[in-house]
C-alpha cells in the first residue's frame, strides 16, 4: 500500500505519502503502480471535459483539459522535457565524456534555456491540436483517449527504467532506474492490460472493430520507442535521469495521440 501511495506522491501534486520515511526499494517498487496513477488522472480529464463542456466553447474545453493534465502532474514532466532538450542542444566538443558531463550539468540546473522553452511550447501545441482532432471522433473514442492518455506514457516510463541504466549515481531518478526490475514491469504491464480489458467489456457496445489489434500494436510501438530512447540517451548522457524519464512521458503522450489519429484514418 505504501508503494502505491508513493506512486501518487512522485507523479502528481496529491499529498499521499509525504513526510513518511521510505527506503530506496519502496521508492522503486512504486513504479509498478504508475499506470494506476495515470488512470486516476485520466478520470480527472474525462470529468474536466464533461463539466467544462457544459459551459465553455469546445476550443476552450480542450485547453482546460490539457491544463488539468499539466497541473495534476505538477509540471514535473514538462520541466524534464525542457531540461532534456536543453541538454541535447549542447554542441559537441569532440570529447564524448566532456559532452556528457556538460549535458548532465545543464539537466541539473534550475533554469530553462530557449530550446527547452521551445520544446514545451511545441509539445503543448501538438497535444492541443491532436486532442482537437480526436474530439471529432466518436463520443466513446474521444473519452477513451482522455482516459488512457496519462496511462500509456506511465507504462512507457516503466519500460524505459527497466531496460535503462542511471546516468548518475545519486538522485531520485537513479533510484527508479536502478531499482525498477522484472516485478515492477510485470505489475505495470498487467495493470495496463487489465485497464484495457475493462474498457473493452464495460463499453462493449461502443468499442470499435480492431480495438484489441490497435492496443497490441500501440504497446509494441511504444515499447520499441522506449528502447530507442534509452539507446539514444546512452550516447548523449550516459544513461537516464529523472528529467529524461519525465521527458519520455511527455513525448509518449504526443506519440499516443498521433497513433490514435493515424489509426482512425487507416480504419476509415
Amino acid at each position: 500500500m505504501r508503494s502505491f501511495l508513493l506512486a501518487f506522491q512522485f507523479l502528481t501534486i496529491l499529498p499521499f505519502g509525504r513526510g513518511v520515511a521510505v527506503c530506496d526499494e519502496e521508492i522503486a517498487r512504486s513504479s509498478g503502480y504508475f499506470v494506476i496513477v495515470g488512470l486516476v488522472q485520466g478520470i480527472a480529464l474525462v470529468g474536466a471535459d464533461y463539466v467544462a463542456g457544459m459551459v465553455f466553447h469546445p476550443d476552450l474545453v480542450t485547453a482546460l483539459v490539457l491544463l488539468v493534465l499539466v497541473l495534476s502532474n505538477g509540471g514535473f514532466h514538462l520541466d524534464g522535457l525542457a531540461d532534456t532538450f536543453d541538454a541535447l542542444a549542447v554542441k559537441s566538443t569532440g570529447d564524448e565524456e566532456t559532452d556528457r558531463q556538460k549535458r548532465l550539468t545543464i539537466m541539473k540546473g534550475s533554469t530553462s534555456g530557449p530550446i527547452g522553452v521551445t520544446a514545451i511550447i511545441f509539445g503543448l501545441g501538438l497535444e492541443y491540436l491532436a486532442l482537437k482532432n480526436i474530439s471529432n471522433l466518436s463520443f466513446f473514442q474521444y473519452y477513451a483517449v482522455l482516459l488512457l492518455l496519462p496511462v500509456f506514457p506511465k507504462w512507457v516510463m516503466v519500460v524505459s527504467m527497466f531496460h535503462g541504466k542511471p546516468a548518475r549515481k545519486d538522485g531520485l531518478g537513479s533510484i527508479f532506474v536502478a531499482g525498477t526490475g522484472t516485478r515492477e514491469l510485470a505489475v505495470s504491464t498487467s495493470l495496463l492490460v487489465l485497464q484495457l480489458v475493462l474498457v473493452r467489456f464495460l463499453f462493449v457496445r461502443f468499442v470499435p472493430d480492431g480495438y484489441e489489434i490497435f492496443c497490441a500494436v500501440l504497446m509494441g510501438l511504444l515499447y520499441v520507442f522506449a528502447l530507442w530512447w534509452n539507446r539514444f540517451l546512452d550516447r548523449k548522457t550516459g544513461g537516464l535521469t529523472g528529467d529524461s524519464v519525465g521527458a519520455l512521458g511527455e513525448v509518449s503522450e504526443i506519440l499516443f495521440l498521433f497513433m490514435v489519429i493515424l489509426w482512425s484514418r487507416l480504419s476509415i
